[in-house]
C-alpha cells in the first residue's frame, strides 16, 4: 500500500477546502453581495420581512440597503461588508442568529451616521455632531427604512 506524502496530502486538503469554499460561495450567491441591489439582502429568508417593508417605505424610491447600512468610503465599506458577510454566513450556516434578526451596535452607528449625513441640514441641531449621548434617529423613525412593523 502506498502512503501519501506530506505535499500530496497538503495538495488534496487544499483542493478540498478550495472546492468546498467555491461551492459554498456559489450556493450562497456570494457575488450578489458585491452589488448595490437590495434583492441581495433578501437572499436569506430572515430578511424577507425587511425587504418587503423597505419596498413599502418612504425611502424605497431614493435609498437602498447599502446607502443606509454601509459606511461611506470604499475601505470602510469593504471592511463592513466583510465583517457582516462573515457573521451572516456563520449565523445562517450554523443557525445561531437571533430571530428576528437584530442590528449590531457597530451597524447601528453606521445607520445613524448615514441618517445624519443624508439629512444633515434638517437634523444638525437635533442630532448634533457628537455620537455619544445623541438620540438615535430610528428611536422615533423606526418605520422609515423598513415600513411599519406587524
Amino acid at each position: 500500500m502506498r502512503r501519501f506524502t506530506t505535499p500530496a496530502l497538503l495538495a488534496v486538503t487544499l483542493g478540498l477546502l478550495t472546492g468546498l469554499g467555491i461551492f459554498t460561495f456559489n450556493y450562497a450567491e456570494g457575488f450578489s453581495y458585491f452589488s448595490h441591489d437590495p434583492k441581495a439582502c433578501a437572499n436569506c429568508h430572515v430578511m424577507n420581512e425587511f425587504y418587503d417593508g423597505w419596498q413599502k417605505s418612504s425611502h424605497h424610491v431614493t435609498t437602498g440597503c447599502v446607502e443606509c447600512h454601509m459606511p461611506e468610503g470604499l475601505v470602510d465599506k469593504v471592511i463592513a461588508k466583510a465583517d457582516n458577510g462573515y457573521r451572516h454566513s456563520k449565523g445562517f450556516t450554523f443557525m445561531d442568529f437571533h430571530d428576528p434578526i437584530q442590528i449590531k451596535p457597530r451597524n447601528s452607528e453606521i445607520l445613524q451616521n448615514n441618517c445624519v449625513r443624508c439629512h444633515s441640514t434638517l437634523v444638525h441641531d437635533i442630532a448634533g455632531t457628537e455620537p455619544k449621548g445623541r438620540l438615535s434617529c430610528v428611536h422615533c423613525h423606526s418605520h422609515v427604512g423598513h415600513g411599519t412593523r406587524h
